[in-house]
């Protein structure tokens, strides 16, 4: 019987993991491979609500998107969402469990180890392949006693690894070397090669270096994969946001649109913007000034692990007040969750922050109060006459009140529109198609821009593109055979051990 899974390491946070274990499952099931995604633990605030009501990493979900099956708990049992400098929420199997700080989600580990160990069998019991996907480095030497993500799996599993570097960082050769050889003897023995991402150039004049690495390590380079833009779906972290995206067309009408996302400094669910983006003629751009809403038609207060502290942030920057004369003059502010949340008159929080009441923006005629359960769903409604989907992820419960008029408050979504400002607790819905062009024509019409969304943008087949493509860097950049035979057969048994760490 094979071994049946794969685990992809990477030398780095954000050297491109996620990206090629998506593209591992969009290849594999285009051979008829029945094939899931798996990471053990994820430290990030970009989730998603599966359907059946478990909140795991948003970056799981595209995995399991790109294997053509539904997303699970299984796939990412141990899930941490940093909340303060020294603190995360622990969501295991879906579920909230604890807030611990660094040291004190140590002697959890142990015990989490085995909730891991039995998510990755069952679903090696269902699927025929299971490609994991590996936590920062699996070389944190003083991480590495009580692992469950990286090595500590791959022993406990007999996991054949794969390394992956981002060479468009540069040091990806050391940075090769090193991992392996910093690991102790029983983790070098899994590890069976290396995958290069993100290259630039002509693959020719790194032959020479992959040569050498090969004769050093005594592994080859089962891939350089060539840097493509536009392919960083639903990341875990927002190491790579601050940058405008460029519009993914010309305008459908004379004018473009302009969204100015606020990057709070706990910035959670950021794909929420990623629909936006994919629109013809919006250019979406992240702000940490107050000069740089000037221009924007449309400001957007994204969600946030915390939301009293990044409000705070919000006020100590001048941000605030720049959004408050946005809203003032009928220009378009958008909330969405713990940005929702701030549009609030107050905010009473004895969970999250235990701050207790704080007053909020007051753009928005809403008290907000934080309750211990928190609320995951997966709601459906409509909006300027589309239907809407979404998905909720908070402790934060949002009241309305009705009774207002100046200006007038009406529905929107789960939440309430004052004019121009809306907020909405539902992550996601800017992913419906005629939902999204609705909201963009209303923004338009507000500031006055001559600007049309394009009738055909289908953010579901945009997104399916890209696995596609992901899948076809696999396949064309890939030494494919050698990636089989590591899945049904494990890593080589006469693999060099390299010092220092062979001695240890």
């Amino acid at each position: 019987m094979g071994v049946g899974a794969l685990l992809v390491a990477g030398t780095t946070s954000d050297a491109g993991k996620s990206v090629v274990t998506a593209g591992l499952c969009r290849w594999l099931v285009r051979q008829g491979v029945s094939v899931a995604p798996f990471k053990a633990q994820n430290m990030s605030n970009n989730s998603m609500v599966t359907p059946d009501g478990a909140e795991i990493g948003r970056a799981q979900v595209m995995q399991a998107a790109a294997a053509r099956v539904a997303p699970e708990a299984a796939m990412n049992p141990v899930l941490l969402k940093p909340g303060g400098e020294n603190s995360s929420q622990v969501v295991v199997l879906g579920r909230p469990v604890a807030d611990v700080t660094a040291l004190s989600y140590r002697p959890m580990k142990a015990g989490l180890l085995a909730t891991v160990l039995d998510c990755l069998a069952d679903l090696r019991s269902r699927f025929d392949v299971v490609v994991c996907e590996g936590a920062g480095s699996p070389t944190e030497i003083n991480l590495r006693d009580d692992d469950i993500a990286n090595m500590g799996l791959a022993t406990a599993a007999g996991l054949p690894v794969v390394v992956v570097g981002d060479i468009d960082r540069g040091g990806l050769f050391p940075a090769l070397y090193g991992t392996v050889a910093l690991m102790p003897p029983a983790d070098q023995r899994l590890v069976a090669g290396f995958l290069v991402n993100k290259f630039r150039g002509d693959v020719r004049l790194l032959s020479p270096g992959l040569s050498t690495l090969a004769d050093l390590t005594g592994r080859p380079t089962l891939g350089v994969l060539p840097w493509v833009s536009g392919l960083e779906l639903d990341v875990e972290d927002s190491l790579g946001v601050g940058a405008a995206t460029q519009p993914a067309g010309p305008p459908h009408g004379e004018e473009v649109l302009r969204v100015s996302v606020v990057r709070l400094p706990r910035l959670s669910n950021f794909t929420d913007l990623d629909a936006l983006a994919a629109e013809p003629g919006v250019l979406v751009r992240y702000a940490t000034r107050p000069e740089e809403l000037a221009d924007a038609d449309l400001v957007v207060l994204p969600g946030t692990r915390s939301t009293v502290a990044d409000l705070a942030w919000l006020r100590a920057t001048g941000l605030a007040d720049a959004v408050a004369r946005r809203a003032a003059a009928g220009a378009p502010v958008l909330g969405i969750c713990g940005g929702h949340q701030m549009l609030a008159r107050t905010i009473t929080d004895d969970v999250e922050s235990r701050t207790g009441v704080v007053p909020g923006l007051g753009l928005l005629p809403a008290d907000v109060r934080f309750l211990p359960a928190k609320t995951l769903g997966r709601p459906t409604g409509a909006a300027f006459g589309e239907p809407v989907h979404g998905y909720e992820i908070h402790h934060g419960v949002v009241t309305i009140d009705w009774d207002t008029d100046d200006p007038p408050t009406q529905p929107f979504l789960d939440g309430a529109r004052a004019g121009a400002v809306f907020g909405t607790t539902w992550h996601g819905a800017l992913e419906n198609d005629g939902f999204r062009r609705a909201f963009l024509r209303e923004v338009a019409r507000l500031t006055g821009r001559r600007f049309v969304p394009a009738p055909d943008t289908d953010f579901a087949a945009v997104r399916e593109a890209r696995l596609d493509r992901l899948g076809d860097l696999v396949a064309e950049h890939a030494d494919t055979d050698a990636l089989w035979r590591l899945i049904e057969q494990g890593p080589p048994a006469d693999l060099p051990l390299l010092p220092p760490g062979a001695g240890r």
